[in-house]
């Protein structure tokens, strides 16, 4: 005899600001998803993209230090050096030691590089604005959290 179907477990976080995190997490995580999805259209993911665009929009000239740019994206250390690795497989970016410090590494954004950012540019704007436009149905969430007011 087939079970019957358990309801999902309601779940309510004890204050309104707990609440309003939780949401703002899945909504994250529901943006992130569909980013991915249409990244991967121009073969990109999520994290190749911020990177590329922290590079392509820095005011250095294309360059940032990687400590720079992994707090930017935010990825850590390790992350971003396999990150970093993979876009300059790809000749999307290339590394170089500051000359001034030999400890100090660059990443630059190539050529080939700016012009994929700007291929998937409108892609990931697209997405973003129609994930957040189908959030506006909860105005004062999305009004706290984009405008950065708290309880």
């Amino acid at each position: 005899m087939p079970l019957a179907a358990q309801p999902a477990p309601r779940i309510e976080l004890p204050t309104e600001f707990e609440r309003r995190w939780q949401r703002l997490r899945l909504l994250t995580g529901k943006i992130q998803e569909r980013l991915e999805r249409a990244l991967q259209e121009h073969g990109l993911s999520v994290s190749e993209y911020a990177a590329l665009a922290a590079l392509a929009y820095s005011d250095d000239g294309g360059h940032l230090r990687q400590q720079v740019l992994a707090e930017a994206i935010p990825l850590n250390q390790s992350s971003l050096s396999r990150l970093v690795t993979r876009l300059e497989r790809e000749g999307l970016t290339e590394r170089y030691h500051c000359m001034n410090d030999r400890r100090g590494v660059y990443t630059q954004i190539t050529d080939n590089g700016r012009r994929k950012v700007e291929q998937a540019r409108e892609s990931y704007l697209a997405v973003l604005h129609a994930a957040l436009a189908e959030e506006e149905q909860d105005d004062e969430f999305l009004v706290a959290y984009l405008t950065g007011s708290t309880d």
